[in-house]
């Protein structure tokens, strides 16, 4: 995702010198060509954080389109008094970029863990919070984000991601991109869980369950209306993110689904509260966690018996009543 991401920026650079391109001292080999075809546009800040916030934010306040970027918690968790007080409050031009997001960092411990951004971040006012499933969805996103003003948080995988997407899918900022039509469970996705989600709806297709997947790209501001509309089709409805259950997709649909009276099966497949289990690559840590395809196609199936038997319970019910009126 981060190439996607580095080629999408530099596309728009070329031809908007306000983008401007910030590091926290890491990325050279990625950032090289940004670096030598844009050097005016191009800044190391160093290690250290709050300053690249700040610094960013002045950028911003004086006309320009501003990126940073670094690992994970780095720059957000790290300088958040930074980015509520200067970047959000002044609804700056600041688009927040970190690599590594949820467990891809997972040798280096907990401090490179990703898992409560989501929430934290969007919880900040005026924050627009997108996480693409697929460099696809990167490719498409980073020109609607430079257009979109104010504050933005961009979560981004490590790299090595295979596109999930065709490469003309039609992705919008705000509006979910469905990876797969289905019609027994919905499988709505943010970042990248989106390959698990497709991986499990193929290992479901063995159980007879009919899996749809979605992308939801754009965590804030959330398509209500259409996620409910969506949801509105599916017996079961899981969320599926590789984050804290607490405040991320899972709770934020949630918000959705109950405010709209709308009552599927909802179960949210995430991390649950505390640091996650041990150290390693990603894939073993996402086992290790339960948060990997045979973890979540188990749990569909769960629901999908649980709906099954319910169902057949009302049929039998019905049945037992037009008898007895009989």
């Amino acid at each position: 995702m981060r190439s996607a991401f580095i080629r999408a920026l530099l596309r728009v650079a070329c031809d908007d010198r306000r983008v401007v391109l910030l590091t926290g001292d890491l990325g050279f080999a990625v950032l090289d060509e940004f670096r030598a075809k844009c050097p005016t546009q191009f800044y190391n800040v160093g290690v250290a954080e709050q300053n690249l916030a700040g610094v960013a934010t002045g950028l911003a306040l004086s006309g320009h389109v501003v990126f940073t970027y670094s690992i994970g918690n780095f720059p957000t968790l790290r300088c958040l008094e930074q980015l509520r007080n200067d970047v959000c409050y002044h609804r700056a031009d600041v688009k927040v970029v970190t690599v590594g997001g949820g467990l891809a960092y997972g040798a280096l411990g907990v401090s490179h863990f990703a898992t409560e951004d989501l929430a934290i971040v969007r919880a900040l006012p005026e924050m627009t919070v997108v996480a693409p499933g697929d460099p696809v969805e990167v490719e498409q996103l980073v020109p609607q984000i430079v257009a979109r003003s104010g504050p933005v948080y961009l979560r981004l995988g490590r790299a090595g991601e295979k596109p999930v997407h065709d490469p003309g899918a039609d992705v919008v900022l705000g509006r979910p991109t469905r990876a797969r039509a289905g019609s027994d469970a919905l499988l709505l996705t943010v970042g990248g869980m989106l390959p698990v989600a497709l991986e499990a709806a193929r290992l479901l297709e063995g159980d007879g369950v009919d899996a749809e997947v979605v992308s939801v790209h754009t965590l804030k501001p959330l398509d209500a209306t259409g996620i409910g509309a969506l949801a509105a089709r599916f017996p079961v409805v899981v969320t599926c993110e590789e984050h804290s259950a607490l405040g991320g997709l899972g709770g934020a649909v949630a918000e959705v689904l109950l405010e709209a009276g709308i009552a599927p099966t909802f179960r949210r497949f995430a991390l649950p509260p505390g640091f996650p289990t041990g150290v390693g690559s990603q894939e073993y840590l996402r086992a290790a966690n339960g948060l990997d395809a045979p973890a979540l196609r188990e749990l569909v199936c769960s629901l999908t018996a649980v709906c099954g038997a319910r169902s057949a319970r009302a049929l039998a019910h019905s049945a037992k009543r037009m008898t007895a009126s009989q």
